[in-house]
């Protein structure tokens, strides 16, 4: 963990490119020093069944969900969402300037009883003693 989850609408597919969001995202967040590299994931799931207010126009959205293990504190992750949603709205900025679009973003905990995983990527970036 953190996992990146965007769902984001079909009309927006041809004027966004991921890659270079989700590589500063996962800089930023590992730079944290709260999460480490190897738990970082992102991926978008693109909407091509939707509706916005009166579907009059040709509207997009985005909402990004940040999913976090438990046991942060609320007050080291406040600063975190700010810096994350101060970079979505710097990237996505010429998505407002092109035509009607909304944005979202909430961060969500994950209950450490009924979160099962498993994953050897984090052994790749351990330290040798």
């Amino acid at each position: 963990m953190p996992h990146i989850i965007i769902e984001a609408t079909d009309n927006l597919k041809k004027n966004i490119d991921f890659q270079p969001l989700f590589a500063q995202v996962h800089n930023y967040l590992a730079s944290t020093g709260i999460f480490p590299l190897g738990g970082i994931r992102s991926r978008v799931h693109w909407v091509d069944i939707y509706r916005m207010a009166d579907g009059a126009e040709d509207d997009g959205f985005i909402h990004i969900t940040l999913k976090i293990g438990a046991g942060r504190a609320s007050e080291d992750l406040l600063p975190i969402g700010k810096n994350l949603f101060t970079i979505f709205t710097d990237y996505f900025q010429p998505l407002f300037e092109q035509g009607y679009f909304a944005l979202s973003f909430e961060i969500t905990e994950l209950n450490e009883l009924l979160n099962f995983k498993k994953n050897n990527v984090h052994l790749r970036f351990k330290k040798s003693p």
